[in-house]
């Protein structure tokens, strides 16, 4: 019976996958929970060594063996001479990068269902590497976000330590037993290197996920109000979006760039959204960054509006309008943050009011 279910096991298993043992890395550890989520390799069982013959028992192996070479499934990237880079991108492949570049966009559409050649399944591939994989191909090959030359030249120094929130350095933390899980029993290395590819895996797929059912189509909604935006004020700096809870920054950044907007004159300033779908739902006035992640706004919210809420802006409000000669704003104001970079009104149109006030301002 012993024989039996060992020989069943064995015929039901996946391809045997390779890595080195020893101290782990986040670029292994996704190499192989990014192997794992396609059909073939789902099964797969998992040898961790250094010994060359052992890895050339396995079917396919990443991080070791010295070799880069697809048609025989070897994803190292130690070797001197190794110096491949994702499409359109300068930084040098871990095997993380390696196993995505050549797998990528079979997980994509693996997930999505949709078929491998569909344009949405490319701009997802795209996209998971510049949003996730790259920073591990840069944090696994010492590559720094900034050139630290240029860094040191300028003066610039850290306000706060950051590298020990990294996600490289999260999963190297997991190289070491936790005494609280192991419940005082010692752990094994392959057990760590288990814990750690689900830890960082389970982080991509969150990452996948997320791309596909919401950044996805939030790019739709974001095309279709930035091509709008001169029905909205003849400027094109107002953009109104149909719902709630859209992100929406990356998409106007890349829409302006496609558009190759020349010039202060063309940027957006304002995105307007509903806070949720409800009919009576408030509405918000942001303010759109200088860049993505910037907290600096390109044209904040006027100084007199900010920290003032309700009636107290409503009033200052009025009084600045009767002052300048302009027509008044609709009641309902709400707030305006004390950075101005976001504002709300309790209608749509008393929204647009307040932006088409601030780009006078």
């Amino acid at each position: 019976m012993a024989t039996e279910t060992a020989s069943k096991r064995l015929k039901t298993a996946g391809p045997l996958i390779g890595t080195h043992n020893g101290h782990f890395h986040a670029d292994e550890a996704l190499a192989v929970y990014m192997l794992r989520l396609l059909p073939e390799y789902h099964s797969s069982p998992l040898v961790r060594t250094r010994d060359s013959e052992r890895l050339a028992e396995c079917h396919t192996v990443v991080d070791v063996g010295g070799e880069y070479d697809p048609a025989k499934n070897r994803y190292d990237h130690h070797q001197r001479t190794f110096n491949t880079t994702f499409p359109n991108h300068k930084t040098k492949l871990s095997s993380a990068g390696l196993v995505f570049m050549h797998f990528g966009r079979a997980i994509v559409s693996q997930h999505t269902s949709l078929p491998i050649d569909h344009p949405d399944v490319e701009l997802l591939y795209e996209k998971l590497y510049t949003d996730f994989v790259e920073a591990l191909d840069a944090h696994d090959n010492g590559i720094s976000v900034y050139d630290p030359a240029a860094v040191s030249a300028s003066g610039l120094e850290k306000r706060f330590k950051d590298g020990a929130i990294s996600l490289g350095s999260l999963v190297g933390d997991l190289n070491y037993p936790d005494p609280v899980i192991a419940g005082g029993e010692p752990q094994d290395e392959d057990g760590l290197f288990a814990r750690a590819s689900t830890f960082i895996g389970d982080v991509f797929l969150r990452k996948l996920r997320l791309a596909a059912s919401t950044w996805l189509p939030a790019r739709a909604t974001v095309s279709e109000a930035y091509r709008n935006r001169k029905q909205i004020h003849p400027s094109g700096r107002i953009i109104v979006l149909s719902g709630g809870g859209v992100p929406w920054k990356e998409h106007l950044y890349n829409f302006e760039t496609e558009s190759q907007c020349e010039g202060e004159s063309e940027q957006v300033y304002y995105v307007l959204y509903p806070e949720n779908s409800a009919p009576d739902a408030k509405w918000r006035v942001q303010c759109v960054p200088e860049s993505e992640g910037s907290f600096v706004s390109r044209k904040p919210l006027p100084d007199t509006w900010r920290g003032v809420r309700d009636q107290d802006l409503d009033g200052v409000i009025a009084a600045e309008s009767q002052k300048a000669g302009k027509e008044g704003i609709p009641s309902g104001a709400i707030f305006t943050h004390a950075s101005g970079f976001i504002g709300g009104h309790q209608t749509k149109e008393g929204a647009l009011a307040m932006a088409i006030r601030s780009l006078e301002m």
